[in-house]
């Protein structure tokens, strides 16, 4: 008799409890295998992907006390593939939010769309600053950092070690163009003279042959002979054609930054200061790697999306929007403070990491680089300079 009235009263209990808020994600990325020059470079298949998932779970685990539940949905396409379609399938399954994790072009192919239907993007893996600045859209809001903060970032570090006279060598690509910009603009910013640039074109050559290792060995002193006095060589090769190769390989014994050698980024895989190891053993247990930076850009974007849910106690993306944009809105990322939103054009500030293959080597924004609201607006394009009008 007990136990058929214990659970009668479960029975009354499930159906008396309202079901969970549901907080679906989408997830676009444009994905094709790629090659680098080194195999230990190649990307993970799961890139940035994890990094959403391992939030999602981050997110049920508080979710499941306040009648939450978050789930993710990922889509892929082609580089440079038409997104539109793809995108409208995702508007038609009810994804309010989305993360994307695709080129600028595609992102603004869809940027104006997803206003029209009250859709909120977080742009996880575009650097270029146009879709902050000239393109910038009220409804897309960017974890990853751009460019120019990137540039910024390291010139900061060398700055502060005395290495003001730089020499640029940078790919034919047009991404290699835009970080030999952003490294440009860096310089200007902050007193750093380029005594030099030369130009690498891809030849379509060999990567990861023995005779073209054998080629490079030869060719990469030639390349860099005769070069001015110079503190650091900077290289702009995002396009992996031989940035890589610069190391250990130029005519003067240099230290090497940019897209080889010295690298800025928003994370690093053996960032372990600010509670790092905690998110990092985290992370490793869920996925068997190392958390990498577009997998802390695509978390961050999921735990800000579960902060607002949580704080507005729902799923409605107006009101989710609001908390994002509001005064109160800040986020803990295991990086030594809080990060927000450039509400000029909904930028996540945030600190830039410099690190090698083995270790985080140091943080920017340095000290002594100040600013009148925060030291992570010395980073990047800031209010007086922005070209950004919100559509």
């Amino acid at each position: 008799m007990l136990l058929v009235n214990a659970a009668n009263l479960r029975a009354q209990d499930a159906a008396a409890s309202p079901a969970p808020t549901e907080v679906s994600i989408g997830y676009l990325r444009a994905y094709e295998p790629q090659l680098a020059l080194s195999i230990l470079d190649v990307p993970p298949r799961d890139e940035g992907v994890a990094g959403a998932t391992v939030a999602i779970n981050d997110n049920n685990t508080t979710g499941k006390f306040l009648g939450q539940s978050f789930s993710l949905d990922v889509v892929e396409v082609k580089f440079e593939a038409d997104v539109v379609a793809t995108f409208k399938e995702m508007l038609a399954r009810g994804d309010k939010f989305v993360l994307t994790d695709i080129s600028a072009a595609q992102l603004l192919s869809i940027a104006d769309l997803a206003r029209e239907n009250g859709v909120l993007l977080f742009n996880v893996g575009a650097t270029d600053d146009v879709l902050r600045e000239e393109e910038c859209r009220s409804n897309v809001f960017h974890t990853a950092p751009t460019r120019s903060m990137l540039a910024d970032g390291l010139a900061q570090y060398l700055v502060w070690k005395q290495w003001r006279k730089w020499v640029l060598l940078y790919g034919s690509h047009e991404r290699d163009q835009l970080y030999a910009d952003a490294i440009r603009r860096a310089a200007t910013r902050f007193g750093a003279t380029i005594v030099e640039e030369r130009l690498y074109k891809d030849t379509g050559s060999a990567r990861r042959t023995d005779t073209g290792v054998i080629q490079v060995q030869r060719q990469m002193p030639v390349f860099t002979q005769n070069l001015p006095e110079h503190d650091v060589v900077i290289v702009a090769d995002e396009s992996e054609v031989f940035g890589s190769y610069v190391p250990y390989r130029t005519w003067t014994p240099r230290p090497v930054a940019g897209t080889a050698g010295l690298i800025p980024s928003s994370w690093h895989p053996a960032s372990e200061q600010w509670g790092g190891s905690q998110i990092q053993n985290r992370f490793s247990k869920a996925t068997g790697r190392r958390m990498l930076s577009k997998d802390m850009q695509a978390w961050t974007a999921v735990r800000i999306l579960g902060e607002a849910a949580t704080r507005t106690q729902g799923n409605d993306p107006e009101k989710i929007e609001a908390f994002i944009k509001s005064d109160d809105f800040s986020i803990a990322a295991f990086k030594g403070q809080k990060v927000t939103f450039r509400t000029w054009n909904w930028q996540l500030r945030q600190p830039i990491l410099l690190g090698d293959g083995r270790g985080v080597v140091s943080t920017s924004p340095q000290e002594g680089f100040l600013h009148q609201f925060s030291e992570l607006d010395t980073l990047g394009v800031d209010r007086p300079e922005t070209k950004c009008k919100l559509k």
